[in-house]
């Protein structure tokens, strides 16, 4: 096999590197536009599990390498003047240049042919000539621009600008400072790569960037300019550089990997923010990868499938806590106001990927002065501590997610119902939401949507609140009121979501006469003056009836692309009125109903609304808008803000993973102070309570895991070790409350072998 490895980066001398030892006839020549020891960058950290992987492929690469590496542990985060350690992180770093020289060595051991300072041939050229060519030409990559349309990139170009620098000294720690100066925050990442050197990383917004003046500065007046900054975190030292200069970080995403024998690994592939860590990392992770499916494999294609599915969910998953990560240094200056544990643990549970109970397993003593400075009682989790919402007060941070059943009849909730939600009340939420519960006939979304726009309905939800209060006394119920808009007349889920009826449709009415699905779902009437009087009184109605019913809590429902939903999208409000165009415009109507139900709600039992806070489209929603939606609802009385995303458009696209939708939460809550419901793809108790603890929420609404398990609650109550009134357990189901014993999985231990003569 001939090889050709464009970019002599970490990523592809190892892959040369590797490739040459499991194969020595191969004939493989690596092409390096720079000389030897040109490098960008400083220091370079691995994690143990890569350095395993090192380990396991090439012992002499790794011996190499453990002979340079700096390791520690902790991690120092300096929030105005005070430092705040966390410990049991485990680091190990070494420096750039010196991997590229441990890199090249073994190379030329194994044979493999170097050509530095030489560009390499065209892709195409290289594609002819050789059997594999490997582009890992980095985030600029020129192979993966020759082939666009194969390999399909998507480059997003984020808000921040940054530099790498260097200090001659080396910190203690993982270092994370911020400065707020006179023209925004500033932040340093910070970290030692020998025992004399440490990597420093500034980063800024642009527009503080700008500010700042930094866009005029020439290299030498920006290093000097960013050591005054961190005088006290340098010890009034001095930084270097090495040719560098300010970037914006650009997120590289390809939707295939290969192109006939050219394969992409490293940043040529994918970027991930160094915030999490090391781009070499994943790149020498490719490298393994790809190294073991060229040997498993009987042919090249079969091979470069096998690398692309083996490191794709990798790596995509890895991107996913960089954005997160990413995005929570971009929006840092809505975070400085906290104080200073959370603040840290906020930063430090940032990606998703450090959680509460990972910290806790890592540094008890940090993890349990968080607890106690949030308010968390002795043996207390932070998601079984009570929050008050106007006058009612939940046992804990816990909500089941209104989830549709589509199982009434003529709108009234029956049997399924009280089963359904009695079950979750009984299984310890705080509170226990219904579906949407719509105000009208029409405002339906299937024939099979509950309603309370009748008494036989009130009556029918009394049954299932009196059931909630008396049998599950602390848990809350609350009704979400909404109207289904462009989106109604549909079947039920299970038969065809978001399709028309077969017969028996009923007049749709939005914002504007825009069908869902252009051809498919009907074109909705544009509601006109009088036809938002009624809408309004239908609401007050519901309310009224909802009073009557028992319910502790009112959710009006202004998202997922329903009816007040359709009025705050620019995407489904077109109007030319006065409840259309500007933000406030849109937000009209939404607050006149607003309004209107929160005369006649009871003054003392709360009310929420949620919002989709994007649209996950161009043109639509976006986060800043969701900021100011929620102020507005804030402003004239919501209690809180239920703050979920998207659904309003059919050809949206999601950023989906775990707890997807909880940034949005975060940002409202943190640029409002008001109260927040974090809801999207939350499944875990240790999820909730991250989020709680790190300023994110106030309260965790879930729903598939609340499916799954209706006593979730109180399972999780009893995985942590919890007993008390956060988590009562039903007097019926007390004999349940610990877990069960399984069968035994610890196997009798072997004998000890006998030794010749003894």
């Amino acid at each position: 096999m001939r090889v050709a490895v464009i970019g002599g980066g970490p990523g592809g001398l190892y892959t040369a590197a590797l490739l040459k030892r499991l194969g020595p006839d191969r004939d493989i020549t690596v092409w390096e536009r720079n000389a030897p020891d040109d490098t960008f960058g400083f220091g370079v950290v691995l994690s143990d599990e890569t350095l395993g992987g090192i380990e396991h492929a090439d012992p002499t690469v790794h011996r190499a390498l453990q002979k340079e590496f700096v390791r520690w542990d902790d991690i120092d985060i300096v929030h105005r003047g005070r430092t705040l350690t966390s410990g049991g992180h485990g680091f190990a770093a070494l420096g750039r240049r010196r991997l590229l020289e441990i890199l090249h060595r073994r190379c030329a051991d194994l044979g493999v042919r170097l050509r530095f300072r030489t560009e390499a041939p065209a892709a195409d050229e290289l594609a002819d000539a050789y059997d594999l060519v490997v582009a890992a030409d980095g985030v600029h990559s020129r192979t993966r621009e020759a082939h666009a349309g194969a390999f399909a990139p998507r480059i997003t170009t984020h808000r921040c600008r940054y530099i790498w620098l260097a200090a001659d000294f080396a910190f203690d720690a993982f270092r994370f400072e911020v400065a707020e100066t006179e023209h925004g925050v500033v932040q340093l990442h910070g970290y030692p790569y020998t025992a004399g050197d440490s990597t420093v990383i500034i980063e800024m917004r642009e527009e503080v960037w700008r500010a700042s003046g930094f866009d005029e500065l020439t290299e030498q007046e920006t290093i000097e300019r960013c050591a005054k900054i961190f005088t006290e975190a340098l010890g009034g030292r001095s930084l270097r550089s090495n040719r560098s200069s300010w970037s914006a970080f650009r997120t590289v995403v390809n939707a295939h990997w290969s192109h006939g024998n050219t394969v992409l690994i490293g940043d040529a592939a994918h970027t991930a923010h160094f915030s999490i860590g090391s781009g070499t990392k994943l790149a020498v992770e490719d490298a393994l990868a790809l190294a073991a499916s060229i040997e498993e494999q009987p042919g090249l294609d079969q091979a470069l499938a096998a690398y692309e599915a083996e490191r794709r969910p990798v790596v995509e998953s890895t991107q996913r806590a960089a954005a997160a990560s990413l995005r929570w240094f971009e929006d840092l200056a809505g975070y400085v106001e906290q104080p200073p544990r959370q603040f840290a643990f906020n930063l430090l549970t940032r990606s998703r990927r450090v959680t509460h109970d990972n910290l806790r397993l890592r540094d008890p003593a940090f993890t349990d002065a968080v607890e106690h400075d949030f308010g968390c009682p002795p043996a207390t989790p932070p998601m079984f501590t009570p929050f008050r919402l106007r006058g009612l007060t939940l046992r804990n941070r816990v909500v089941v997610s209104p989830m549709d059943m589509y199982s009434a009849q003529d709108g009234v909730p029956g049997d399924f119902h009280l089963v359904h939600l009695g079950a979750r009340a009984l299984g310890g939420a705080g509170l226990v939401m219904t579906e949407m519960v719509c105000v009208s006939p029409e405002g339906r979304i299937t024939p099979g949507c509950a309603g309370l726009y009748t008494p036989e309905q009130a009556a029918a939800w009394r049954r299932v609140t009196d059931f909630v209060h008396q049998r599950s006394s602390g848990t809350a119920i609350g009704v979400q009121l909404g109207h289904s808009g462009r989106k109604g007349s549909t079947k039920r889920m299970w038969e065809g979501i978001d399709q028309p009826l077969d017969s028996g449709n009923w007049p749709l009415a939005a914002a504007s006469p825009l069908p869902y699905r252009p051809g498919v779902n009907q074109v909705p009437h544009e509601l006109h003056r009088a036809a938002l009087t009624g809408l309004r009184g239908q609401f007050t109605a519901a309310a009224r009836r909802a009073e009557r019913a028992g319910f502790d809590l009112l959710e009006l429902h202004c998202a997922h692309g329903y009816l007040l939903s359709g009025f705050l999208s620019p995407l489904t409000n077109r109007r030319t009125d006065a409840y259309g165009g500007s933000l406030a415009n849109r937000l009209r109507f939404p607050l006149e109903v607003f309004d209107a139900v929160r005369e006649v709600w009871p003054a003392e039992r709360p009310m929420t609304v949620r919002v989709s806070a994007t649209d996950w489209a161009p043109g639509g929603t976006t986060a800043e808008d969701a900021v100011e939606i929620a102020r507005a609802f804030a402003a004239h009385g919501a209690d809180a803000i239920d703050v979920s995303t998207g659904q309003v458009v059919p050809d949206e696209r999601p950023e989906y993973g775990r707890s997807y939708q909880t940034p949005y939460a975060d940002r409202i809550r943190n640029a409002l102070s008001v109260p927040v419901i974090a809801v999207g793809a939350i499944s875990s108790w240790d999820d909730v309570n991250s989020l709680l603890l790190a300023g994110r929420a106030d309260l965790c609404a879930l729903g598939r895991p609340h499916l799954y398990d209706p006593h979730w609650t109180l399972h999780a109550a009893a995985e942590q070790g919890y007993q008390g009134p956060g988590a009562p357990w039903p007097d019926p189901y007390g004999a349940g409350s610990r877990r069960p014993p399984t069968g035994r999985t610890d196997a009798p231990k072997p004998r000890l072998t006998l030794l010749p003569g003894t």
